[in-house]
């Protein structure tokens, strides 16, 4: 048992976590025909929680259950895998990566995602503002506006071969790329770093 809990718990290659997250897909689909995304779980929520008269939310969300059984299965896996079996090496960020982030005034790799913006303290900082409120709002606007998440349309709707996924990839991919190479120097330097 010892011998499976370190196996597990060290990161795995791409070679071997790309295709299980990839077998979700015709699993889904042979299983129960279902789509795979995590996006559509908040509709349900919201259709669970405001039984108002809102149109969008006015369906039968019990025939979705299972997506939200799946999304709690993932936040309980993150946290049994965060809390019990975090791997407790050193995050690898290659050297030209730190260099660029460090130019930008982000200098501490030592958690999945840098505390110098994304820590309790910043909440309610103009750092707060921007990368939470703003940056969710963004995320949130765009994952309605596309139809759904970066997990819904690259995973199963780009395997699936629907054309409005491929689009929408592709628009994920060239924002995530503006947004590193244009604006987030002078994001940076406009909330104090």
């Amino acid at each position: 048992m010892n011998q499976f809990i370190d196996w597990i718990s060290q990161p795995w290659p791409w070679y071997i976590a790309g295709p299980m997250i990839g077998l979700t897909v015709p699993a889904l689909l042979i299983l129960g025909n279902k789509s795979f995304g995590i996006s559509s779980s908040l509709r349900h929520a919201c259709a669970i929680c405001i039984p108002a008269g809102i149109p969008f939310f006015n369906y039968n969300w019990r025939k979705e259950m299972w997506n939200l059984v799946f999304v709690l299965g993932v936040l309980v896996g993150g946290f049994i895998a965060t809390t019990f079996m975090s791997n407790p090496d050193e995050i690898v960020i290659a050297a030209q990566t730190q260099t660029d982030l460090a130019a930008l005034g982000i200098t501490d790799f030592s958690g999945l995602m840098p505390t110098d913006i994304f820590s309790w303290e910043n909440i309610f900082t103009a750092k707060g503002l921007v990368f939470f409120v703003l940056g969710g709002f963004l995320v949130g606007f765009g994952t309605r506006y596309a139809g759904g998440c970066t997990s819904g349309h690259a995973i199963m709707g780009i395997s699936s071969l629907q054309w409005p996924s491929m689009v929408a990839t592709l628009f994920f991919m060239v924002g995530g790329f503006l947004m590193t190479q244009v604006f987030l120097a002078p994001l940076m330097k406009l909330v104090g770093f």
